[in-house]
């Protein structure tokens, strides 16, 4: 991977080669979308079929030592004593003040070892915190493997067909992984994703990754798979009402508002921003994040104030797509805590209203845990 300002992935190459759109996501040179359909060909491909996606840049990092288990415990909202190794788990990496500085996942290894998958522009920060701690055992070592590792994302009903057509295992349950072999290279394998479809999530050592990206993408062709850009990764997402960190999840937007306190472990009696968050419950004063579906014509974005019948200011949308699977806008918001499901409101796109009814997400069905 490059060192430059600008981080380009092991995969880089091949997506050049495909003719892929590239951006910036967190100071890393991704695929947004690729020649031959786009955004909503492969969003199409991963509800119906299947599809791969390279999230290289994401963060790795590993805590490692006797106690490393219960020191993540005593930092990270979730409770790892709920799982046990060979477990991945969803947490989150709070500020006292109860701002999320990461979300992430956590892959249990044993009770002195676990591997984390913060996301590309956190990582650095996650591991300073954990490193600089001041309850951190002597022995507990914070590694930042950000560049060491290659992540690929495969998607889709059809997933563990193309699983099985390279070689790799499947089957294992919902949020578990086991440590594979792929020609020889160690490939870790975890049923997880950010789709709402059957996936798995493949970690490897950049070396290998190519030639583990050139299998599965000729192991997908017989089944109409296509690779797949960022842009489709954030469309599916939204439809199933995943938070996104900077997004519905921020230093200014606690766990509490963004209804992922689901993976806190309140019943602990320590971990960062406990305190705060804890309070925060109890007031039930916050906005709180909801779900929009557009019902007449308009697309909301990010930052589009949300508007009752009286055109009063009652939520601030978060993320806002077209859904290729329902044909039509829908959004996640911060939305006061009188806004009720089904209430009809509007946003306010560039001075446009348009119309939307609150709903609960996810907006549509999806078989991850199948």
């Amino acid at each position: 991977m490059s060192d430059s300002a600008t981080k380009t992935s092991p995969l880089h190459e091949k997506h050049v080669a495909l003719g892929a759109k590239m951006a910036d996501f967190g100071g890393w040179s991704m695929p947004i979308e690729y020649p031959g359909g786009g955004v909503v060909a492969e969003h199409t491909a991963v509800r119906e079929r299947v599809g791969l996606f390279d999230v290289s840049h994401l963060g790795n990092a590993l805590v490692a030592g006797p106690g490393a288990k219960d020191f993540l415990n005593r930092c990270l909202t979730n409770d790892l004593g709920r799982i046990r190794p060979g477990q991945a788990q969803y947490t989150m990496c709070c500020a006292e003040d109860g701002g999320v500085v990461d979300d992430m996942i956590a892959y249990l290894r044993s009770d002195d070892e676990v591997f984390l998958i913060p996301n590309a522009a956190n990582t650095a920060a996650v591991v300073q915190m954990l490193t600089e701690a001041p309850h951190r055992p002597d022995g507990v070592v914070v590694q930042d493997q950000h560049v060491d590792y290659a992540i690929l994302a495969l998607q889709g009903p059809r997933v563990d067909e193309v699983m099985t057509a390279v070689g790799l295992p499947t089957g294992h349950d919902y949020m578990s992984f086991v440590e594979a072999q792929w020609q020889q290279a160690p490939v870790t394998v975890c049923r997880t994703g950010y789709t709402g479809e059957r996936g798995y999530e493949l970690v490897c050592d950049v070396a290998h990754a190519p030639a583990l990206w050139d299998a599965l993408v000729a192991a997908m062709e017989p089944l109409d798979g296509l690779a797949c850009g960022l842009g489709a990764r954030d469309t599916l997402r939204t439809e199933m009402g995943y938070a996104l960190h900077g997004n519905e999840l921020s230093p200014q937007i606690t766990p509490v508002m963004a209804r992922t306190g689901w993976a806190v472990g309140w019943s602990k009696p320590q971990f960062w921003g406990r305190e705060t968050l804890v309070a925060q419950k109890e007031a039930k004063q916050s906005r709180l994040s909801g779900g929009l579906v557009v019902t007449g014509r308009g697309i909301p974005r990010a930052g589009c104030q949300v508007l009752d019948s009286e055109g009063h200011e009652v939520g601030t949308v978060t993320s806002g797509t077209f859904s290729p699977t329902r044909r039509q806008g829908v959004a996640l918001a911060l939305l006061d805590r009188g806004v009720q499901q089904g209430d009809a409101l509007v946003v306010d796109v560039r001075g446009r209203e348009v119309p939307v009814e609150v709903t609960r997400p996810p907006f549509v069905s999806g078989g991850a845990a199948d």
